[in-house]
């Protein structure tokens, strides 16, 4: 997804690919790791191999595709219209994913504006909460009967988290540098830091797993602590799922740049790229001020 190179592409025809078998591939390969998940929260035996079937054919399918689209962007047949077509696709992209984590932070807020204050009596006019839970204290997190996964404790934010956000801001800089040195031409440079990119992610991703099992062993804090432990981990699960797709997409992006693949100019593939890795950045200082921090 290189910029457009009006030297091999002609500028009056927005260029139609030809018939694909990759749209249906990828529609097998969901259908069965929908499949494969039911099969698994069913505790079916062919559960986990359904499963994993589906994730290697979408692994099949994302390979394929992004490598025909590779294939075309060196081939130089993508003109400037192509070009504003895979901005604005990852322009909208991005939106969908601010709207996703939206709803997660949305859902925090009002659990800890609203429905916590309101089960400890505040606004409450005719008492409802001594219905429902007449020795609940409205704190936040909340912390009910051990019984029902009540009974945890929280992560410091300025420990591992403090950590973890220190390295998500280095990598947000390395991105940057490797950018600039791909403008200027300087390929050692961007190599290096394009790497150091990556590194950071994965070991993001690692201290994060390491936090989970703490969480789990050490503190009681599961998805069944409540509403606070719901919110946590969906909101970090899916934040380090992100990360790890980023850092994926980092890597292939570093083989493309180890083989010689974009110019000073040419090179939107590496700028969609590094948009989505900021907007990780900015996703997680959210989560570390009003998760962890707050």
């Amino acid at each position: 997804m290189a910029h457009a190179d009006s030297t091999h592409a002609p500028t009056d025809k927005y260029y139609v690919p030809h018939s694909s078998p990759w749209p249906i591939v990828g529609s097998i390969a969901l259908f069965t790791t929908v499949m494969g998940a039911s099969l698994l929260l069913n505790d079916a035996g062919s559960g986990p191999l359904v499963f994993t079937l589906g994730l290697v054919l979408l692994a099949i399918m994302f390979a394929g595709w992004f490598g025909d689209v590779i294939k075309e962007s060196e081939a130089r047949v993508y003109n400037q219209a192509v070009d504003r077509s895979f901005r604005m696709g990852m322009m909208w992209f991005i939106f969908s994913e601010v709207m996703f984590f939206s709803a997660f932070f949305g859902a925090l807020f009002y659990a800890r504006q609203y429905s916590v204050p309101w089960l400890g009596g505040e606004g409450s006019k005719f008492f409802t909460n001594y219905l429902l839970w007449r020795d609940f204290e409205a704190s936040w997190p909340t912390n009910g009967p051990a019984a029902v996964g009540g009974d945890f404790e929280v992560i410091p934010a300025f420990g591992l988290p403090a950590i973890n956000t220190a390295i998500l801001l280095t990598s947000g800089v390395t991105i940057t540098i490797a950018h600039h040195a791909l403008k200027a031409g300087n390929r050692m440079l961007l190599n290096v830091f394009l790497a150091a990119t990556f590194l950071l992610g994965y070991l993001f991703v690692y201290l994060q797993a390491h936090e989970y099992i703490e969480a789990y062993r050490e503190l009681n804090l599961t998805l069944g602590s409540g509403i606070y432990g719901s919110t946590f981990f969906m909101l970090t699960g899916f934040h380090g799922f992100h990360v790890t797709v980023g850092a994926i997409m980092l890597t292939v992006i570093w083989l493309r740049c180890l083989k010689g693949h974009f110019t000073p100019t040419n090179h939107f593939a590496f700028e969609a790229v590094a948009w989505y890795w900021h907007f990780v950045d900015v996703v997680w200082l959210a989560l570390f001020v009003f998760v962890y921090w707050l």
